[in-house]
């Protein structure tokens, strides 16, 4: 039986109906039946396409017009919006951005899930959705004989150099602007990915908002530094709030963007910040959201939805640095935070014992292997809290909690279909998806974190 063709080919123009948006921000529709992907199309726009990828189930196309265009569509206000890949919702309104997300969350769970009477929440959304990253980690390159600092163009690793990038705190900006124009002045190479040699690799700002403290990190591929002496005083005199300048060390030809090893050039290891009344210590290496406004917001859905009283046991699988774990403690009887990563449960200690919380205990393991060793000593939690990578859980974690039986699950999540794909094991071992809590972690980007309540049927 022969294999049915594609309608078309590539260079081919269609006009299409846009009808929603993909798992990357890209508009989507259909024509004769068959998917077609739009990078800056809007649902409601009619857009005419010329299609420069064509598969055997899919097509991508970029615009040659826009026929009718959405009522939210903005005018990007970053002059490098259409090049870096940064950004992917510039030109939607943020209240249409938060429309889409809570859509997106909505259609994983309905479609991937099959998940039913789970009310998807409206999206909690930002005053200001401009300059709240805290963190920067811009690649270097040289192209033409120029330093370029900034976002790589969307599917490559051609650097995009950006002078004042919008959704970055200004200090980061300046940390890059200073970078560019030392490199610039004193002639330091960038690194070269394609031959492995030069001297910097990355520049990363990262910022404490509620403190002040700025933290600038030069990611080299050697040890020495030209010309570093300059570099620290012209950082000390233009940046405000500089408490430490890091040199990270990177000699291996990866993708990989930090090494293993600090070298501390001016001031401090690490700058401190503050979550609610909760106080963290912020190394180059450290886990810490980018976006502290609404990272308070995602905290305190978690511990809403957890619905502590006081003497509950609490387990907080992938508790990382311990930060959400640290949150829950405030109000349980007991957290215990499972992590597998030994240097982050170095750092979730540190973080228990700098703000005096004793009720917290960080456990370095598989959750899979841990959870039930806690209930074979007797530990048996009322609830408790997910917040896996993007991948979403290890069918072995999911296993454990159906094993260990917690009255409620609190699931933070920044992926919804790995979201959704969790939710349906566990509705098959006995819980109810009841309500989810999406939150705009990530402005101007595809991005949504999502807080999810399941209870034990």
């Amino acid at each position: 039986m022969a294999k049915e063709q594609p309608p078309f080919k590539v260079n081919d123009i269609v006009e299409l109906q846009i009808t929603g948006l993909g798992s990357s921000g890209e508009g989507v529709g259909k024509e004769q039946g068959f998917t077609v992907f739009v990078k800056g199309a809007l649902p409601g726009e009619t857009v005419k396409v010329k299609l420069f990828q064509v598969k055997k189930s899919y097509a991508s196309g970029n615009i040659l017009s826009v026929e009718q265009a959405s009522e939210q569509r903005v005018e990007p206000p970053c002059p490098y919006y259409k090049t870096c890949g940064g950004c992917q919702l510039q030109h939607l309104s943020y209240e249409g951005q938060l429309a889409v997300k809570r859509q997106q969350v909505q259609d994983a769970l309905e479609r991937i899930g099959h998940i039913e009477g789970c009310e998807v929440l409206p999206v909690i959304g930002m005053a200001n959705p401009w300059h709240y990253r805290n963190k920067m980690q811009f690649p270097v390159a040289k192209t033409q004989g120029e330093i370029q600092i900034g976002c790589y163009a969307a599917l490559t690793h051609n650097v995009i150099d950006i002078d004042d990038c919008i959704i970055q705190k200004q200090a980061n900006n300046k940390i890059m602007q200073v970078v560019r124009r030392w490199m610039q002045q004193f002639n330091i190479a960038a690194y070269d990915e394609n031959t492995g040699k030069g001297v910097v690799r990355h520049v990363m700002g990262r910022v404490g908002v509620k403190t002040g403290d700025v933290m600038a990190v030069i990611i080299t591929a050697c040890y020495d530094i030209p010309h570093a002496g300059e570099l620290v005083t012209m950082l000390k005199n233009e940046v405000g709030g500089l408490k430490s300048i890091v040199q990270n060390i990177n000699k291996k030809r990866t993708n990989i963007i930090m090494g293993s090893k600090n070298r501390v050039l001016y001031g401090k290891s690490t700058i401190k910040d503050k979550l609610g009344n909760l106080k963290f210590s912020i190394s180059p290496l450290s886990f810490f959201q980018v976006n502290s406004e609404q990272t308070e917001k995602l905290y305190a859905t978690a511990l809403n939805f957890a619905s502590l009283r006081g003497g509950e046991t609490v387990i907080d699988c992938y508790c990382g640095t311990g930060t959400i774990s640290l949150y829950l403690a405030q109000k349980a009887g007991k957290v215990y935070g499972i992590e597998i990563v030994e240097p982050a449960i170095k750092d979730a200690n540190a973080n228990a014992a700098a703000n005096n919380i004793s009720n917290a205990q960080f456990i370095c393991g598989d959750a899979a292997v841990e959870m039930p060793a806690l209930l074979a000593k007797g530990v048996k939690p009322d609830v408790v809290l997910l917040d896996p990578p993007r991948a979403g859980c290890d069918k072995k974690v999911l296993a454990a909690i159906a094993e260990v039986k917690p009255h409620k699950i609190v699931y933070v999540s920044c992926n919804p279909a790995s979201l959704a794909r969790d939710m349906v094991f566990l509705t098959e071992h006995g819980y109810k998806a009841t309500k989810a809590q999406p939150v705009d972690m990530f402005p101007m980007t595809h991005h949504v974190e999502t807080v999810a309540e399941m209870v034990i049927k």
